[in-house]
């Protein structure tokens, strides 16, 4: 809870330092941020919002936020940072690796704070984390070898487990990253690895049908989670 607190609070101070210089801050026109997310709720918006209001902000008096979320449907996300540009936001908060690419390909102009992405070098998002260049900076989540870990630990937790399955997005590349060190650490341990590709809605549909009791043990990397809830959420209730 605390990482997530501050988390928040870093990103808010963030983009409100790059946005809102105090000279602006003292004008009449209210601030006014877009937030762009796959899932409704998004993971971060709840810290997201508590680091506005730890910095004195309170929506709807002295900041104003459009809030867009693309339901789960990929293909929405551009359409939705379109619409942020044509409002004239002052800045873009977006996460996930698909939201981003979406506002870097929306506007070339408007500062865009990502958060909930791997490596925004290797995606292209930026040109390198100490100098990001353009109009883009934020929050990198890569953690190099956190893969191998993250079998290590269930391993410890459930030592008869022999199998686990990896949901994971192909186009989001630290994603790819995280799967080669998973199966590299399951390898050490001798168990097996079962990759699960998830695009779309119907990739979650078959996974669904492929049966609850064919892995002992299911964990996603991030950039899936955004279209993974959505979508498993809308199966659901079908």
């Amino acid at each position: 809870m605390m990482k997530k607190k501050n988390t928040g609070l870093t990103l808010s101070a963030l983009l409100l330092a790059i946005t809102f210089p105090a000279e602006a801050q003292q004008k009449a026109n209210v601030p006014r941020i877009g937030f762009l997310s796959a899932t409704r709720p998004s993971p971060d918006q709840e810290a997201f919002q508590a680091g506005l209001r730890a910095l004195g902000y309170s929506e709807g008096k002295n900041i104003t936020v459009e809030y867009r979320y693309a339901e789960g449907v990929a293909e929405q996300l551009s359409n939705l940072a379109a619409e942020l540009v044509r409002l004239k936001v002052d800045l873009i908060v977006v996460t996930g690796v698909p939201g981003a690419q979406a506002a870097k390909n929306a506007t070339k102009t408007i500062p865009i704070v990502i958060t909930n992405v791997g490596d925004p070098v290797g995606e292209g998002l930026v040109a390198n984390l100490a100098h990001p260049g353009g109009n883009i900076t934020g929050l990198s989540t890569l953690t190099p070898g956190l893969g191998g870990k993250q079998v290590e630990l269930v391993k410890e937790a459930f030592p008869t487990l022999s199998r686990v399955a990896v949901l994971w997005h192909p186009s989001i590349i630290s994603n790819t990253l995280s799967l080669g060190e998973v199966k590299a650490g399951a390898a050490v341990l001798k168990m097996t690895v079962q990759s699960l590709e998830l695009r779309t809605r119907d990739d979650l549909i078959g996974i669904l049908k492929y049966g609850k009791n064919a892995w002992e043990c299911t964990y996603r990397f991030e950039g899936t989670y955004h279209f993974f809830s959505a979508s498993r959420d809308r199966q659901l209730s079908d």
